[in-house]
């Protein structure tokens, strides 16, 4: 049997496979409420054989969204208009789950798209950010550096923004940790100049993620599965580390974490990152340990052989694609068809299966 296409038991909840979704902004919703272009988006996938779909960063407050097109669950309208993008990712027999977020510094800028660049401004319904230290993100504005009330208000809204999450549907909850984003502006040196019990040594940096994820498996109970995204390596002089994470990664799971999805970089603009099919796998198993730290690996990851291989080595748990599920959305089927594995299709493609 492939390994890729073996179904994986964490908690309560069984995954059909083990080739996932990597949540993707879409830089499409309205006021923090997803649409139909996410509906129809995320739904696509569990058509086309993904055993995990993972919804994009969502901002646990108005404040922590990338951009002002973000997705959010900091009100109840947000939640009830996840609710049937849940529905229908399980009704094709997905399961699917969101990644809880705040941008910090990196919040307050505009949609990749746009014609404008860097943040945007308060005229232009911008605003304020926030960070462990008050360093910018080379380009953009500064932010306010975030005192112990701020520090409890963010854990707060993470809990908050789980419990809405479970309301809705949602099967896993994944804390992000990485990408430059608030969480990893805590663990990271380059971007944490703090002197309390927020900063200086690697307990101290990496407190706020802990008590996040503490917070987040209290609300989720027994049950439901916690991941949490860190990003391994920052690319850059200085940084936070490879041994740093795996140290982090321990203390994660302790602290109430299943699985620890694994990328790097997007903390600082200066980083270099050498990019090749699979790069990002050698950190995933460097986090892993062996498989005492439940891991998933991302990267370049674009062929279902690909992915076999990365299990068959011991490098991670768990596949998670991200560009290659958006150029093919039923990677999943043909990904299954190269490695010659039987998985169910929807009854209305059944004519189109491989013979």
């Amino acid at each position: 049997m492939s390994l890729l296409f073996s179904p994986l038991t964490i908690r309560s909840l069984t995954l059909r496979n083990r080739l996932w979704v990597s949540p993707m902004c879409m830089y499409s919703a309205v006021d923090g409420v997803p649409q139909e272009w996410h509906h129809t988006h995320l739904a696509q996938f569990a058509s086309g054989g993904a055993g995990l779909i993972v919804a994009e960063a969502t901002a646990v407050v108005a404040e922590g969204r990338i951009s002002p097109r973000d997705t959010g669950l900091w009100n109840d309208a947000q939640r009830d208009a996840w609710a049937p993008i849940v529905d229908a990712a399980h009704a094709r027999g997905a399961r699917i789950g969101v990644q809880l977020a705040h941008a910090g510094r990196k919040a307050s800028t505009w949609w990749p798209w746009a014609q404008e660049h860097g943040s945007v401004p308060a005229a232009e319904g911008g605003w304020t950010t926030v960070a462990p230290s008050a360093i910018p993100f080379e380009g953009f504005a500064a932010p306010e550096a975030l005192d112990e009330a701020g520090i409890a208000r963010v854990i707060a809204a993470f809990a908050a923004a789980a419990r809405r999450a479970l309301d809705a549907g949602f099967d896993v909850l994944e804390i992000h940790g990485a990408h430059g984003y608030l969480l990893h502006q805590f663990l990271s040196p380059l971007s944490n100049h703090r002197e309390d019990a927020y900063g200086g040594s690697l307990e101290n940096r990496a407190r706020l993620l802990l008590e996040v994820t503490a917070a987040v498996r209290r609300i989720a109970g027994d049950d439901v599965p916690v991941f949490v995204r860190i990003s391994a390596t920052d690319h850059a002089p200085g940084g936070f580390t490879p041994d740093e994470a795996a140290t982090v990664a321990d203390w994660a799971v302790a602290h109430g974490a299943d699985l620890i999805d694994v990328s790097s970089g997007g903390l600082v603009a200066h980083q270099r990152i050498e990019v090749h099919p699979g790069y990002q796998v050698p950190l995933a198993a460097a986090v892993r340990q062996g498989g005492r730290i439940p891991s998933s690996a991302v990267g370049l990851l674009t062929s279902g052989a690909q992915a076999e291989g990365v299990l068959a080595d011991g490098a991670a748990d768990a596949i998670f694609a991200g560009r290659e599920w958006l150029r093919d959305p039923h990677f999943g089927l043909r990904a299954a068809h190269e490695l010659g594995h039987e998985i169910a299709w929807p009854d209305q493609y059944l004519r189109a299966r491989w013979r």
